[in-house]
């Protein structure tokens, strides 16, 4: 998955930096950014994002997840340069206090978090798969959400949420 949005070869940009134009939540924005920078460095760094949180750093916890043109991907390690000219969705991007995403309703609803450090990942990883699916099975949502780490042991209302946010986005209620 994290090839295709690459697509460069790393080797040109050692110690160089480059300017990136791309777009994060809906707006156009542009940073520059060393070679070295992934994703996650210029979401929380650069544009202040705390939404995708620093977890393993290789992409195996799920904390770090975003959207990267409508498919979710782990920022903690796809270099910066990556995604110039693409779209980036965040935790904030995905809906906000005034206005949440039916995932985000649904899992506040499930009382689905505790310390909240994997939310970030569930909730973005969630949203994908009922952007591509309508109407996941538990063994499909149990799948996809199977890369993302949870130590608070809430699985049960995490797989709750999921359902509401299923029910409600099919019924027509939210989207």
């Amino acid at each position: 998955m994290h090839a295709a949005i690459l697509g460069t070869n790393l080797g040109q940009f050692q110690g160089a930096s480059e300017v990136l134009s791309l777009i994060v939540n809906g707006r156009a924005v542009e940073a520059k950014v060393s070679a070295q920078a992934t994703l996650l460095h210029l979401l929380r760094n650069e544009f202040g994002l705390n939404g995708p949180k620093y977890g393993c750093g290789l992409g195996q916890c799920g904390a770090c997840t975003v959207h990267v043109d409508g498919v979710a991907a782990r920022a903690c390690v796809i270099p910066a340069h990556g995604v110039s000219g693409r779209k980036v969705t965040t935790l904030e991007g995905l809906g906000g206090r005034q206005n949440f995403h039916p995932v985000q309703r649904a899992f506040e609803e499930a009382q689905a978090a505790q310390c909240g450090y994997c939310l970030n990942g569930m909730v973005m990883q969630a949203a994908a798969l009922l952007q591509r699916e309508k109407r996941p099975s538990p063994e499909k949502i149990r799948a996809e959400l199977s890369g993302n780490l949870c130590r608070c042991g809430t699985h049960l209302e995490i797989l709750r949420a999921v359902e509401i946010a299923t029910m409600r986005m099919t019924d027509g209620a939210e989207q």
